[in-house]
């Protein structure tokens, strides 16, 4: 089985986890967080770096490339979007931990990966010098073991003939959440690979994450032992 490869992205990725010395008004960290940017700042005789910076007060963020777009750009949508759903996987996670489920793990490497994929988005290819694309190539490699996983867990599920809904216990609930919010990241992702400015597998390994969650959501309610709730037309 292939496995996932967690790539060095950018340091405006990355959170910084020491720092010992600070000059005054100097920048120590840069981090994407969905449609924001943050800037660590030091002010004189301070030890402790600040977390906001005023840069984007005016309505306008930076990518990775160096532009200043409006904040509302569909570059910073689609960051947004995926910040939002490593959160959500974040959340789900902790509930599965809890029931000691196997795919842990293998959250864990996914919210890795969407930091590749942040780091993707944030570089658009219209003004990425090679130096840039160099450092945030997405490859395919991350979709195959996604499927490797989907493959895998659905030989144990039963087969599935109806429409089920959000339920199966609160580890399966909320990994339909990550789920639903991974479409809504998809969607926003669409665009801006159509147009060329990001790398096509980033959507389709998009697209194959949630249906590895739809999968586990289902996994997870099955070995904990809940009912998943079925469709039923209201009369």
């Amino acid at each position: 089985m292939a496995s996932i490869v967690v790539k060095r992205v950018p340091s405006h990725f990355a959170l910084l986890s020491s720092i010992t010395r600070f000059r005054a008004r100097s920048t120590l960290l840069l981090h994407s967080s969905g449609a924001r940017s943050y800037t660590c700042a030091s002010e004189p005789g301070s030890r402790t770096p600040k977390i906001y910076t005023k840069t984007g007060d005016k309505g306008f963020s930076s990518t990775f490339t160096g532009e200043r777009r409006p904040k509302e750009d569909p570059v910073f949508e689609a960051l947004g979007a995926t910040d939002e759903l490593s959160s959500a996987i974040g959340l789900a996670r902790e509930f599965c931990i809890e029931q000691g489920h196997p795919f842990v793990e293998e959250l864990d490497k996914i919210q890795c990966v969407l930091q590749d994929v942040g780091s993707n988005i944030a570089t658009p290819l219209s003004s990425a010098r090679e130096s840039h694309i160099k450092k945030t190539k997405f490859t395919g490699q991350p979709v195959s073991e996604l499927e490797s996983w989907i493959d895998r867990y659905t030989e144990e599920l039963p087969p599935l003939t109806s429409f089920i809904l959000p339920s199966g216990g609160k580890s399966s609930a909320a990994l339909h959440v990550a789920r639903a919010v991974c479409r809504r990241a998809e969607r926003r992702v669409a665009s801006i690979v159509r147009t060329g400015e990001a790398d096509t597998d980033v959507a389709r390994f998009l697209n194959r994450l949630s249906d590895y969650l739809f999968t586990v959501a289902r996994y997870a309610a099955l070995k904990e032992g809940h009912q998943e709730k079925i469709y039923r037309r209201p009369q």
